[in-house]
């Protein structure tokens, strides 16, 4: 479909490519429109001229996405819209932009150019350069397969064909929807001579916001750029409200518009140079930005710097080491690593002179005998002494050692005793202990009383 489109523009090109190349059409040169007188309106901006490019030699413009933008001076302008037409708000568009001497690039929907096609016509009357933007605008033109990527550009190029009613109006040029690029898209774009436009910088009036704002938006990034692509949309009502007041700043601020149109046999390309196609080109002021190529030197002879030997490493205190002889390792062939040159660590010899540093006495170290035992119950603090029936068991058992029934009734004397004395009475004694051991030795630790029966 787009090969049925461009091959009459396609064979102009060749033609015109020819005579250039003869060096027969220097008076055919690319028409630099100066901007015209626009009557009726003295502070107009003006078109201050057109810029002829070529298609397929510089398939895809546009910083946004692209390394090449048009060729453009400092200060130069493009202005663009996209998604029309809608007649109210596009007509409103035309009438300004025509107000201003303004010519401009519109990319058209396929669909909107069918349901409206004299509006379509009346872009073209005004001189504006028509492009294409899709059939129905889909924004997944990314995901898309082929097949169906090809269809959205095929059918909007037709739609706006048939609006137009004649195919030499339309320009080679198409803008993605939503600026979603993809290889297939590029692809078979370039592959039937269509440029795709990207953009340099927007204003962002699709968005909810103020008039005021999109004016702004485009100011501050036309300033900031200091020339470029500017995207817009005829559609919007706030686009309408902000153009006017956006014309009249770029003219206060010594901008320039500039229309651009295809190669045709009649208007062959603009000549330019290769890095006009960057927003910012290298010059004489501005470093280059890729490092330079190495030039390719040829060494007319190579000299060989003597290497050190191994007997250059072979030292001790000024005499070469002798190599370990026979010096394998675990008979496995691999060769033992030599003794460092430096000196091992070796012990004193014993009648060396060295320094006997006293020791302690033993009496040092002796503990009197009361000391250990407060130190014994400090250690051992849930230590009880033995209750008194032991005790006295201990210092009867002589006495009572043939008179079983006495022992016995005894030890059920001493066991009543035990039961009511308990803990207090067990402690008590303990502190006594303490006690005696501050005092010195101790020498009774339990008295005990002979019972008389």
């Amino acid at each position: 479909m787009i090969g049925k489109v461009w091959a009459g523009v396609r064979a102009q090109q060749s033609a015109v490519l020819c005579f250039v190349m003869l060096g027969l059409c220097t008076g055919l040169a690319a028409q630099t429109a100066i901007a015209a007188d626009c009557p009726g309106h003295p502070d107009a901006i003006g078109t201050s001229r057109t810029l002829v490019v070529d298609p397929r030699e510089h398939p895809r413009i546009g910083t946004m996405q692209y390394p090449e933008t048009l060729p453009l001076e400092d200060h130069e302008v493009v202005l663009t819209f996209d998604d029309g037409p809608l007649p109210r708000n596009s007509d409103q568009i035309l009438q300004i932009l025509a107000d201003q001497c303004v010519k401009a690039t519109f990319f058209t929907i396929g669909k909107m150019a069918q349901a409206y096609p004299a509006n379509v016509r009346k872009l073209r009357d005004a001189g504006h350069t028509i492009g294409t933007h899709s059939w129905d605008h889909p924004l997944t033109m990314n995901r898309m397969p082929v097949e169906r990527v090809r269809q959205e550009i095929d059918d909007g190029i037709a739609a706006v064909s048939a609006a137009l009613g004649d195919t030499t109006a339309l320009a080679p040029f198409f803008r993605i929807p939503g600026l979603a690029r993809a290889q297939d898209v590029e692809d078979y774009a370039a592959s039937a001579g269509v440029q795709i436009w990207s953009a340099d910088f927007l204003a962002d009036d699709w968005r909810h916001i103020s008039s005021s704002r999109v004016y702004e938006l485009a100011i501050n990034r036309l300033e900031n750029y200091g020339k470029g692509i500017l995207l817009l949309h005829d559609i919007q009502a706030r686009t309408v409200a902000a153009l006017p007041r956006i014309l009249a700043e770029m003219k206060a601020r010594g901008y320039r518009i500039v229309h651009v149109v295809p190669a045709t046999l009649q208007d062959p390309a603009t000549p330019t140079e290769p890095p006009q196609w960057l927003l910012h080109p290298p010059s004489e002021n501005v470093a280059i930005s890729h490092w330079p190529k190495i030039p390719a030197f040829t060494v007319a002879s190579a000299e060989m710097l003597p290497a050190p030997s191994r007997s250059d490493l072979d030292w001790q205190d000024g005499l070469p080491m002798a190599p370990a002889e026979n010096a394998t390792s675990r008979g496995r062939g691999v060769p033992v690593p030599r003794e460092a040159p430096w000196p091992s660590e070796s012990l004193p010899a014993p009648d060396s002179a060295a320094t006997v540093l006293p020791s302690p006495a033993q009496n040092v170290f002796e503990m009197q005998e009361g000391l250990r035992v407060v130190l014994a119950s400090a250690a051992s603090p849930r230590h009880v002494e033995p209750p008194i029936s032991s005790t006295r068991e201990a210092g009867l058992a002589k006495s009572d050692r043939d008179d079983d029934s006495r022992g016995a009734g005894s030890r059920k004397h001493h066991a009543r005793l035990a039961h009511r004395g308990g803990a207090s009475h067990v402690a008590a004694r303990g502190n006594r202990a303490v006690a005696h051991a501050h005092r010195g030795p101790l020498k009774h630790l339990v008295q005990v009383k002979r019972r008389h029966v």
